[in-house]
């Protein structure tokens, strides 16, 4: 009696697969016929929201529906993350990921999400430059080889801020340290602003900051830029070389973003999304848009992102473990 029923069950999951893929087809068919949400886990005015808006604003006129800007902030964009990995996987939710976001993971206990699992990568969007900079009437130093004579010399007791514990420059500090055999002692900040204004007053001698945020204080000499994180010197400071040129081949550490839908959203409507993305991105105005927010534009289709998202959770990762490093 059991086996007579196989054959009809057979049919039916048939069936019920075939619904499921036709609904999945005329869904990609209909859309967008609604409004697309872009959550943003920071606050407003950051290079993170600026982007999101200016790709936002692009993508909504090639889409032919608004693009409303969300911003969730909190715990490095862990709130943001671990709501939208919740939402309907039905390509109307994205958010724009950024590097803390994509390692608060491994900093918050309280975090409980996955990248690589809970969503689906669809392109990346910029890089944000990052920079060494000193104070110079403090720290007289002009080159990485410098610095690390000093730090030697001061037998580990020169001090280093970052925007706070477990922040981009905390861990790409970590890493230099480690690479280059030398010590130092981290002052974090509860943000960028107040480690910079620190750092300007003279209370600590260097940071690893966003170049946004420096840029200002580089132009009018009282700060000096040592070093650029990125693989290549950046056009803002084209004679400012950057760290893999001063000792360390092959040295990356760049902050970047991108988009990111739920898990299980429709290929189809990603793979539309990121073409868009990249044609947006090719464009020279919106370039220099970004430019002018501390943003690189760096378009990467999703297998490019995930690659990228890959490659940062073993570099950095690797970082919080053996630093033992922990946001509570």
């Amino acid at each position: 009696m059991v086996f007579a029923f196989q054959p009809a069950r057979r049919t039916l999951l048939a069936v019920a697969v075939a619904l499921c893929a036709t609904a999945g087809f005329a869904h990609a068919q209909t859309w967008p016929d609604q409004a697309l949400r872009l959550v943003v886990p920071f606050p407003p005015g950051g290079p993170t929201d600026t982007a999101s808006r200016i790709i936002g604003q692009e993508l909504s006129k090639r889409v032919g529906q608004p693009v409303v800007v969300e911003n969730r902030a909190g715990a490095s964009g862990a709130i943001a993350a671990t709501a939208v990995a919740k939402m309907p996987a039905d390509g109307y939710t994205y958010m724009m990921l950024a590097t803390p976001t994509l390692l608060a993971p491994q900093l918050y206990p309280s975090a409980r999400y996955d990248v690589a699992k809970d969503f689906a990568p669809v392109a990346t969007v910029y890089s944000l430059p990052i920079v060494v900079v000193v104070n110079p009437k403090v720290l007289d130093v002009k080159s990485m080889q410098e610095l690390i004579a000093k730090a030697k010399a001061e037998n580990g007791q020169l001090n280093y801020t970052s925007s706070g514990v477990g922040s981009f420059g905390h861990l790409t500090m970590e890493l230099l340290k480690q690479l280059g055999d030398f010590d130092m002692q981290h002052v974090p900040y509860g943000g960028g602003t107040p480690a910079i204004t620190d750092l300007l007053g003279g209370q600590v001698p260097m940071m690893y900051a966003d170049l946004v945020a420096a840029l200002p204080h580089i132009q009018s000499g009282a700060l000096r830029a040592i070093a650029v994180g990125s693989p290549e010197r950046v056009a803002m400071l084209p004679d400012v070389p950057t760290i893999a040129e001063q000792g360390f081949p092959g040295f990356e550490a760049v902050s970047w973003g991108g988009l990111l839908a739920p898990a299980g959203t429709p290929k189809d409507i990603t793979d539309r999304v990121s073409k868009d993305i990249g044609e947006i991105l090719a464009d020279a105005a919106i370039q220099d848009r970004l430019l002018k927010a501390g943003a690189i534009a760096n378009y990467e289709d999703a297998a490019g992102m995930a690659k990228r998202i890959e490659g940062d959770i073993t570099t950095w990762g690797g970082v919080i473990r053996d630093k033992k490093i922990s946001v509570n």
